[in-house]
């Protein structure tokens, strides 16, 4: 069945492109977080474990959301670990990291995030898909802060 929503087939095909590495890159993210929560040790033990919880609780739930809006544009959703180390730039952690590593490695996830959100940008404004521009509006928001929020916790 065709899609008519105004945006064009090769625009939502690009588009989709894009958020299918947010996607991965979320999905990485919400993966190294909950892995950190699992593993963090130390004097910030209780802080990190509930911020990591909350970190990926958000997380996945929007990678329900930008998997339901590459859907939304005609386009099937990544959904494989195999095809997410393809898409992701985001890396896995290898072994179990100091706390402060992790909050080092949470806080290049989340700009890398943010990053990869930004990046879509033009895809969505060429097919003046507005619906797409707001969801990255609100994962750039999310990341940034996230990141920030973290950083704080290095000083």
């Amino acid at each position: 069945m065709q899609i008519n929503t105004g945006i064009p087939a090769d625009d939502r095909q690009a588009i989709a492109e894009g958020l299918s590495h947010l996607l991965a890159d979320s999905y990485t993210l919400y993966l190294k977080t909950h892995n950190f929560h699992w593993n963090v040790t130390g004097p910030m033990f209780q802080t990190l474990h509930t911020m990591f919880e909350q970190e990926y609780t958000e997380l996945a739930v929007a990678v329900d959301e930008v998997a339901e809006r590459i859907r939304a544009l005609g386009q099937p959703a990544p959904g494989s670990y195999s095809v997410f180390a393809k898409l992701s730039s985001i890396e896995e952690a290898k072994g179990v990291p100091a706390a402060k590593e992790m909050i080092a490695q949470l806080v290049d996830g989340h700009e890398a995030v943010a990053a990869t959100a930004r990046s879509v940008f033009p895809a969505a404004e060429a097919g003046r898909d507005e619906v797409t521009a707001d969801l990255l509006t609100q994962r750039m928001q999310v990341h940034e802060k996230t990141a920030w929020m973290l950083r704080s916790l290095l000083d």
